[in-house]
């Protein structure tokens, strides 16, 4: 069995690696470099030629991807054409097909209002062209991933079969460095890919309120910073602070845990049951914020405890090489 991911993202290259472990014969293509320098297996580099000719690139990728690929795994409700023509012909082909939606590319104003979900930002306000993606997707695409119940929502009306997948972390890159239980001036650390959506306003708002009340704290806010580099300021943070307005976590907190440093992120109500017992996030609302990593400067020999309890956490959740063999047991259900 031969699988293409693609257009983007760094889960797909994490998801590759621990498919071929497991004897997967799995690729990772992106259409464009990413800004924070992942290394998939291909990249066509649009972004190096005329925006005129970068359908004819990815048609004739596509033309040797259908002669070489069984199984194409599409990401963020993206396939290689922009009205989807390749869905029909590879349905033609009877190639399998599943596409896995990340969060940003489902996400819809109205149902996180309804789920009570007072503080959420959505990066694509127009509802009526997600809805209309959704529907064509899935009238080629019976299978579909989503990471959790919070995505759930957006796309379960539209898949014959809708599929909980956690996300990944390739654990033997991420050796744990626990922070000091004496520490005296916490490195708290904030790395929002889209600072609206991601909340930092608040967080932003907090540390300047742990500042004026005289709490000592280092506040790292990384951007655009190119992902191996941006790991080693994880390293060295005491608090790793996720999104505080999506209401579930990402992959940051991941390889918070992974490092195992305390991470706090904001689980919107009824959904911290949801996930795997025994989630150590700390769960922090814009309300909230504050108290929160007051608690936490406070009293610095919880973070090492909270640290070890992430660490253990994705170990048994979100290993790659777990969840790839999730992913290829579906593949074989396609």
């Amino acid at each position: 069995m031969k699988v293409l991911h693609l257009p983007y993202g760094g889960q797909m290259i994490t998801l590759c690696a621990a498919l071929r472990e497991i004897g997967i014969e799995a690729t990772s293509c992106h259409f464009r470099r990413s800004n924070f320098q992942f290394q998939p297996d291909i990249c066509l580099d649009l972004q190096k030629i005329s925006k005129s000719d970068h359908e004819s690139v990815k048609r004739e990728f596509f033309e040797q991807a259908v002669k070489e690929f069984d199984v194409f795994h599409f990401h963020f409700g993206m396939t290689f054409f922009d009205d989807h023509s390749d869905l029909e012909y590879l349905k033609k082909l009877g190639k399998k097909i599943i596409v896995q939606h990340r969060g940003s590319d489902v996400r819809r104003l109205s149902i996180a209002r309804k789920l009570g979900n007072p503080y959420v930002r959505v990066k694509y306000p127009n509802e009526k062209r997600i809805v209309a993606e959704l529907q064509k997707l899935s009238s080629f695409i019976d299978h579909a991933i989503v990471a959790d119940y919070e995505l759930l929502p957006y796309v379960q009306d539209f898949y014959k079969y809708v599929h909980i997948i956690r996300q990944a972390i390739d654990l033997k890159k991420f050796a744990p460095v626990y922070p000091s239980d004496a520490i005296k001036t916490p490195v708290i650390v904030h790395a929002p890919s889209h600072p609206v959506i991601k909340g930092t306003m608040y967080v932003q708002n907090a540390i300047k309120m742990l500042t004026k009340k005289g709490y000592p704290v280092d506040f790292q806010l990384l951007r655009k910073v190119p992902h191996e580099e941006a790991l080693r300021m994880y390293e060295r943070a005491d608090i790793i602070i996720d999104q505080m307005c999506i209401g579930s976590f990402g992959i940051l907190s991941l390889e918070g845990m992974a490092l195992g440093k305390p991470v706090v992120c904001h689980i919107r109500e009824g959904l911290v049951e949801t996930y795997p017992e025994g989630l150590p996030i700390v769960n922090a609302s814009p309300k909230n914020l504050y108290e929160k990593l007051k608690e936490l400067v406070e009293h610095p020999e919880q973070l090492q405890e909270l640290g070890m309890q992430g660490r253990e956490y994705v170990e048994k959740h979100h290993d790659a090489s777990v969840i790839a063999k999730q992913l290829a047991n579906l593949y074989q259900q396609l």
